[in-house]
């Protein structure tokens, strides 16, 4: 008898043991779970949001201990990817003209975390030795400039008001879709050879530090464009389910001097754009780390 009470109680204590095993390992990968942090970032081929979604991928991954997935789309597929779900963040939104009709669109499904960027201005552009100077006397040069204005990807907001502006004011041109790294190469190319060329432009960006441009003038009785901010919008529910990302997207912010500084440390490296960014993230520490919500990197580094 007593040989079987004890082998009972070691059988007993053996399924004790695996028990408290399990509970311990399921303890362990849910503590996993909780301290994995991941961020979905879309963002568009403009030299501005490229330049400060790869620094906030490097400040999010080195810093704050994050898994960070990038993707490049046009804006209408980035809109729709946080309106769904998909992504955490769209990096660029440009308000309160270009985007107000994806924010019209999508208003119920995302959140404004708050602008990056103030003073935005965008219109079309053309190098300061072409003579035209207003949008109005444009018709009188049309052959001068073969009748196109050189654009970028067909979803963007400047290129929506473009075609606004074209049908406002009876333009005689056609508004050629590209991309923006091909408006540029085309504006390079014409500034070269002295050229006449009309591209659609925007400001921040790096091209206005490369060369002399200026804006065409609005008749004051038709303004098409106004000045504005750059925003970052969030998928509904955000705030609640990654906390700590929605408020470091929150804090970003940088003077025309910083991301002008930023945007043509990328144009004029060779290297990778995430390399370039990175230097930069770690020559401007202080303004990095008035971004990170308070106790964040201190948890990255315990990791």
């Amino acid at each position: 008898m007593n040989t079987l009470y004890d082998n009972f109680n070691k059988i007993l204590k053996v399924l004790a043991l695996i028990t408290v095993a399990a509970f311990i390992a399921a303890g362990c990968q849910s503590s996993t779970e909780e301290t994995q942090k991941t961020a979905d970032l879309v963002y568009v081929n403009w030299a501005e949001g490229i330049a400060y979604t790869h620094l906030a991928e490097n400040v999010l991954e080195e810093k704050m201990g994050y898994d960070v997935n990038l993707t490049s789309a046009d804006v209408g597929p980035a809109y729709t990817a946080i309106a769904n779900g998909d992504q955490d963040a769209f990096m660029e939104t440009w308000l309160p003209v270009l985007h107000q009709n994806y924010i019209e669109r999508f208003e119920e499904d995302i959140v404004d975390l708050g602008h990056v960027y103030e003073g935005t201005q965008s219109g079309l552009v053309v190098p300061t030795y072409v003579e035209v100077d207003s949008i109005s006397n444009l018709n009188q040069y049309t052959e001068r400039f073969d009748g196109q204005i050189t654009g970028i990807d067909a979803g963007a907001g400047v290129m929506q008001t473009t075609q606004e502006v074209i049908d406002e004011y009876n333009l005689d041109y056609e508004l050629i879709t590209s991309s923006g790294p091909a408006m540029t190469a085309a504006l390079s190319s014409a500034i070269e050879n002295e050229e006449p060329i009309i591209v659609t432009g925007w400001q921040p960006h790096w091209k206005f530090g490369r060369w002399d441009l200026k804006f065409l003038k609005q008749d004051e009785d038709n303004m098409l464009w106004e000045r504005g901010n750059i925003h970052i919008m969030g998928r509904q529910n955000l705030e609640q389910d990654k906390p700590e990302l929605a408020q470091f997207l929150k804090n970003m912010f940088f003077t025309e001097e910083q991301l002008g500084d930023l945007m043509v440390a990328v144009e004029q490296s060779d290297q990778d754009v995430s390399q370039v960014t990175m230097e930069w993230m770690n020559e401007h520490e202080e303004l990095i780390n008035s971004w990170i919500p308070e106790g964040a990197g201190e948890m990255a580094s315990m990791e």
